[in-house]
């Protein structure tokens, strides 16, 4: 059945514990993917909005309400807000689905893994210790970590809770805060989190929000003279232009951004198996994720059947109202990026690729103001192909025929990207050498989209550096103090028996 539509609210920033008003009176439409209909208006924040936002930020990371809080106080805060997030997942699952127009399916199972971010980060939070390193001499050297203080976060349409909660979970765990800058076309669940969290008993000014284009807000967040860490998941260009900017502060950076996935499927794996999962790789989220499996590298003995049963699968695929339960792909996040991915499908056919499902508009029932694409597969794809080497974003994958496991390696390397890659077989040898010798972050044997707060997560090459989740991001949340001290308690003076003394330090 379908949802009703809610009536129009002109949001504001967040800021200090409540929304306010912001920006010079213009307005960004915020639609439905699945209607195309308004259902919010937000402010195109300036830099004025942006430093109101960092001095709160900044405010309470030195105040004693946050900054001044023990560890195991701030643990047991986390624990509380993981808590409340679990309480309103109904609503918060059903405002993601409204505002980015995932299936109803897709968005319950992802938020609903969401909370055990916050109390894994909590729990490092406690066993966390500090080194005593072994040095030469009688010396005690140990170090001290710090807080590193505001962390500017930059989020994307696609997961846009998922992908907060990377970085919101080990920004509140460290003792950090936060200015998030949401995508434009998806700040609702954002917004609504920030007030759950409000609710429950987080500080004033820890968690903000600031609302807006990229091109000016995400600008003037990525470039203030206060951020000491950015955040970003996006393009590989925004991350450069982003970037960029933060350097100039030497701002600490974590960047995930563009991908080009290859999942490098040999001939001793089931194939319907690896057909599924194929089908699950490129089409879960429209496809709208950095780690989609958008190139299908296929051994020569069994490529005709498995691009014969992935077009069947893929045609098989039913599109719809995404509060429908039946329904297993929404639309793409707006006529923008529909009209991407139906020119890339144009490009494929232009350069002789051959198109054995999807490929054009799809229309709904009821539903004609969507955004709908039909999940498209591209056979006999060639890698001077725009489809092969450039990111679609979209329910789109491409399959490209290999001989053996070198080539295949040659495929898949020949990318600037680095974020993920997949291998199916049962060779358990070939596996760890694929994966050993494979450009990527993340690896994936015989699974796809696997994520895990304990897991390190990011890429190499155009896509990104930095690791979200697991140790490592805890880590750079903090400067390291080295603290030296001398234990021994014979003279000393350099100046009185220079040339007798072995070294200088």
């Amino acid at each position: 059945m379908r949802e009703p539509t809610p009536a129009i609210e002109t949001r504001g920033n967040f800021i200090d514990g409540r929304e306010v008003e912001a920006g010079d009176g213009t307005l960004i439409d915020v639609r439905n993917p699945a209607t195309g209909a308004v259902i919010a208006r937000i402010p195109n924040s300036g830099p004025a909005d942006v430093d109101r936002a960092m001095r709160s930020a900044r405010a309470a990371f030195e105040g004693k309400d946050w900054g001044g809080m023990d560890i195991r106080a701030r643990a047991r805060l986390v624990n509380r807000l993981a808590d409340a997030f679990e309480a309103n997942l109904d609503a918060l699952y059903r405002l993601e689905t409204t505002n980015n127009g995932r299936p109803v399916n897709e968005t319950r199972a992802q938020l609903s893994r969401l909370p055990d971010f916050f109390r894994y980060f909590a729990g490092v939070a406690l066993a966390r210790r500090d080194d005593v390193i072994p040095v030469e001499g009688n010396y005690l050297n140990y170090t001290r970590r710090t807080p590193i203080g505001v962390v500017a976060n930059c989020t994307p349409f696609n997961h846009p809770l998922m992908i907060l909660c990377k970085s919101l979970a080990v920004v509140l765990a460290t003792g950090c805060t936060t200015v998030v800058k949401p995508s434009e076309y998806t700040p609702l669940t954002t917004l609504k989190l920030a007030q759950i969290f409000t609710e429950a008993g987080l500080p004033p000014g820890v968690f903000n929000i600031v609302l807006g284009l990229g091109a000016s807000t995400g600008k003037a967040l990525a470039e203030h003279r206060d951020i000491n860490k950015l955040v970003l998941t996006g393009g590989t260009e925004a991350g450069r232009i982003a970037g960029s900017a933060a350097a100039k502060v030497f701002a600490h950076q974590t960047m995930e951004l563009g991908g080009k996935t290859p999942v490098m499927v040999f001939d001793d794996f089931d194939v319907e198996r690896a057909v599924n999962y194929a089908a699950f790789g490129a089409f879960i989220g429209a496809g709208q994720t950095c780690v989609c499996g958008s190139r299908h590298l296929v051994q020569a003995s069994i490529y005709d059947e498995f691009v014969e049963r992935l077009a069947a699968k893929t045609a098989s695929i039913r599109l719809g109202d995404p509060f429908d339960t039946a329904t297993q792909l929404g639309p793409v996040i707006s006529e923008r990026q529909r009209d991407r991915v139906l020119a890339y499908a144009g490009y494929g056919r232009d350069e002789g690729a051959r198109a054995v499902a999807g490929g054009q508009a799809a229309t709904v029932p009821g539903f004609e103001g969507g955004y709908f694409v039909e999940p498209t597969v591209f056979a006999d794809v060639t890698a001077d192909m725009r489809i092969f080497q450039e990111e679609v974003f979209g329910p789109f994958t491409s399959v490209t025929r290999f001989e053996d496991e070198a080539e295949a390696l040659r495929l898949a390397n020949d990318s600037p990207f680095g974020l993920a890659a997949a291998v199916r077989t049962r060779d358990v040898a070939r596996a760890h050498r694929v994966a050993h010798a494979v450009k990527a972050g993340i690896v994936w044997i015989n699974d796809h989209h696997r994520l895990d707060p304990a897991s390190p997560w990011g890429g190499v090459g155009d896509s990104g550096l930095g690791r979200e989740c697991g140790i490592e991001s805890f880590n750079d949340h903090f400067d390291v103090k080295s603290i030296m001290v001398a234990t021994g308690d014979g003279p000393f003076d350099w100046y009185r028996d220079t040339a007798g003394q072995r070294r200088l330090n």
